[in-house]
């Protein structure tokens, strides 16, 4: 399990198999991300063979955002650098909603505002930088926060919970898509062997640099069980949470309520 721990009287974090101080963790990441921006859509598509299409696509289904919303719907997409959620929220409601991208890295920020440019969304996509822990904005202002493929990499992951509760309206919704171990007989042995071996062969071959999803298969490894998050989602203070596994439990959806 993922978790904050305190060693000799400081603070420490899991980095992917690494424990490191907590403090260093953000910038470990942030290294990550800024040597993968580039590529990185094109990583998604080749390391899922494209599934992670269908997983975002799941994630917005569940969230169901309302079509063409007569008044202001606000959601908030946090670690969404690359607009793959927001762009798929803007079309599901006929691009009348009131979307803020917020992310920690900047080369991920500027790789998603180069794509809504050329899409034309910047009318309804807005991008911000901003740390999950402790966002940058009002309470009790969103209608949705969505999450996807974001939350290991927080350090302190009951901030970022936290901070998504307090920037919801009550009745507000919470889905976070990321993704888990299976323990299908076979497929856990498989998806093992896939991810340690062929996933860095691939980020070597295509970004030229294996050490950035090194960490990334490690980090999942190390991320909560979804029965554990899912507790760890309602000591936030949200209601009625809800866990739905994906493909063979490769990935879960999480849903919960501000009410």
């Amino acid at each position: 399990m993922a978790s904050d721990s305190v060693k000799g009287g400081s603070e420490t974090a899991d980095y992917g198999f690494q424990t490191v101080p907590l403090d260093d963790k953000q910038d470990m990441v942030g290294s990550v991300f800024d040597r993968v921006a580039g590529r990185y859509d094109i990583m998604n598509d080749l390391m899922s063979a494209g599934a992670h299409r269908l997983w975002k696509s799941a994630m917005v289904t569940l969230l169901a955002p309302p079509r063409a919303p007569v008044r202001p719907y606000r959601v908030l997409d946090v670690a969404g650098g690359t607009g793959d959620i927001a762009f798929r929220i803007d079309d599901r409601t006929d691009r009348r909603a009131d979307i803020t991208v917020l992310d920690i890295n900047e080369a991920m920020l500027a790789v998603g505002r180069d794509r809504a440019r050329r899409q034309e969304r910047l009318d309804t996509v807005q991008f911000t930088a901003g740390n999950a822990e402790s966002l940058p904005l009002p309470s009790d202002r969103y209608d949705a926060y969505t999450i996807a493929f974001g939350i290991r990499n927080v350090p302190r992951i009951d901030r970022a919970l936290a901070e998504a509760y307090r920037v919801l309206k009550p009745g507000g919704r919470f889905v976070c898509l990321e993704f888990s171990t299976t323990d299908l007989p076979g497929l856990d042995v498989a998806y093992d062997a896939y991810s340690f071996n062929v996933v860095p062969v691939i980020g070597r071959l295509v970004a030229g640099d294996d050490e950035p999803y090194r960490y990334l298969v490690e980090s999942i490894r190390r991320f909560p069980s979804p029965k554990r998050f899912a507790a760890m989602i309602g000591e936030a203070g949200f209601s009625r949470v809800q866990v739905r596994s994906l493909s063979g439990g490769i990935v879960a959806l999480h849903a919960a309520w501000k009410i």
